[in-house]
């Protein structure tokens, strides 16, 4: 009988929500916390372009299990549109594909915030994570070839103008899942007859997260190693102590302020970490709702349903 592998790494869990710099994947990011970390588990909420700066939640160990949650909350991204040339990429990153003399005045970029607000339909880069019969859209795009790619619902709650030149529009969006920046700049730099692609992008905020929660891979590096940002050698030689970083952790909770919070005692949550249901108790308890999380002593017990005033656990979480 084959043996089982030892995990490699602590069982740490929480949110790191990175300020992550133009240039770094976020697979890349990912690596670097986890081994930063040294932790069992990590995962992100939701791909940052290596162009793009800007928050970047990744969650280790339990909460891994809560990623779905942040990737369904509303983003705000600030952007540079630069007008005149639309690219391949729809950013810096792609050649020019269409050029025109023209630019917007800023009446005529306003004019148009409207169309770009609310419940809209957008159709994805060419250069995206899109699958197409089972294929990347970016694969495909790389390989020469270009494919026809569904317009989509997204909804943007809010599009605002920060600044504006002959050249550049700076942009605040506040959107939902699934909207692609660059798609607005192609689309608007086409509705407005002059082109436009993106030539800078930071996305601000991920909620729940808020600037606040920010911590860059610098300070990281000064937490794990003592104030000294150099790689460690050896892994035998990476120092035990792990409580100056883990102090930048941002609670595995926090990503479920959406849900309804429901106290339990303490015998309470472990019959629910077996996966037994509880009778919710308290005046202020809800009697029913499709998603809640359950606390014990203000730490996470599990994710389930309300029923009939009965707390379900669909998802639990080691305490």
């Amino acid at each position: 009988m084959a043996r089982r592998g030892k995990k490699k790494g602590r069982p740490v869990s929480g949110w790191v929500v990175l300020d992550k710099p133009v240039g770094m994947g976020s697979t890349e990011a990912v690596s670097k916390i986890k081994w930063l970390f040294q932790a069992e588990k990590a995962g992100h909420a939701g791909t940052l372009d290596p162009l793009a700066s800007g928050m970047l939640p990744i969650a280790l160990g339990e909460a891994t299990k809560t990623v779905p949650y942040v990737q369904d909350g509303a983003k705000v991204y600030r952007f540079t549109v630069a007008w005149g040339e639309e690219r391949s990429t729809d950013d810096l990153e792609g050649p020019v594909t269409k050029s025109s003399d023209r630019r917007p005045v800023e009446a005529d970029v306003r004019a148009l915030l409207p169309k770009y607000t609310g419940v809209i339909m957008q159709t994805p880069p060419q250069f995206s994570a899109i699958k197409i019969a089972g294929e990347r859209a970016y694969d495909l795009a790389r390989d020469g070839e270009t494919v026809e790619i569904p317009a989509r619902e997204i909804e943007i709650g809010r599009l605002d103008i920060i600044e504006h030149n002959a050249d550049k529009t700076v942009f605040e969006v506040e959107c939902g899942k699934g909207t692609y920046v660059r798609s607005l700049a192609r689309d608007m730099g086409r509705d407005l007859g002059c082109f436009g692609h993106i030539a800078e992008l930071r996305r601000v905020e991920v909620e729940p997260f808020t600037p606040d929660d920010f911590v860059t891979v610098a300070e990281l590096e000064a937490a794990r190693f003592g104030g000294k940002a150099e790689a460690v050698p050896d892994e035998a030689e990476v120092p035990v102590d792990f409580s100056a970083i883990d102090a930048l952790l941002v609670e595995t909770a926090a990503a479920l302020d959406c849900l309804p919070q429901v106290a339990v005692s303490d015998d309470a949550a472990t019959k629910i970490r077996l996966g037994n249901p509880v009778i919710i108790r308290g005046r202020d308890a809800p009697v029913e709702a499709e998603e809640a999380c359950a606390t014990a002593r203000g730490r996470l017990v599990a994710i389930g349903a309300i029923e009939q005033g009965m707390f379900k656990p669909k998802r639990v979480f080691v305490g």
